[in-house]
C-alpha cells in the first residue's frame, strides 16, 4: 500500500522451503508435561479425582508427573509415601509406562509417565 508501489526480490527457492518448515512444525504434535500432586494423607475421593485426570492427559498422549510432598513427620515414612504412589500408578486403568523411575528430591517423590 506504499506509494511509489515497493516490492521485495527474494530467492524463490528460500521461500520454498521457508514455507515447507513452517508446515512441518504445524503438522507435529508436542508432547507436554502434565503434573499430578499427591498428598500423604489424601482422600479417597480426591485420588479417585486426580486419577481420572491423569487418564485424561495419558489419553490425549501428554506425559503425566505425579509428585508426592512430605511435610513434617511425614518424611520420616518415605517407603509408606513410595507406596502409596505405585498404588496410584497401578489403579490408573489406562496402558502406561514409566518414563522416568520414581526419583527423592529432598521431601519431594517424583515419577513420570506416559501412555503405551
Amino acid at each position: 500500500m506504499a506509494n511509489p508501489p515497493v516490492c521485495k526480490i527474494a530467492d524463490f527457492g528460500n521461500f520454498q522451503y521457508k514455507q515447507s518448515k513452517k508446515k512441518q512444525k504445524t503438522k507435529q504434535k508436542k508432547v507436554e508435561l502434565k503434573g499430578v500432586r499427591l498428598s500423604f494423607k489424601i482422600g479417597a475421593h480426591d485420588i479417585a479425582f486426580r486419577k481420572k485426570q491423569a487418564e485424561k492427559f495419558l489419553k490425549q498422549g501428554d506425559k503425566v508427573k505425579i509428585e508426592l510432598n512430605l511435610r513434617g513427620r511425614e518424611k520420616a515414612h518415605k517407603d509408606l509415601a513410595k507406596e502409596k504412589i505405585n498404588n496410584f500408578i497401578n489403579s490408573i486403568e489406562t496402558k502406561n509406562e514409566i518414563e522416568q523411575p520414581l526419583k527423592t528430591q529432598g521431601s519431594r517423590l517424583s515419577i513420570t509417565i506416559k501412555s503405551k
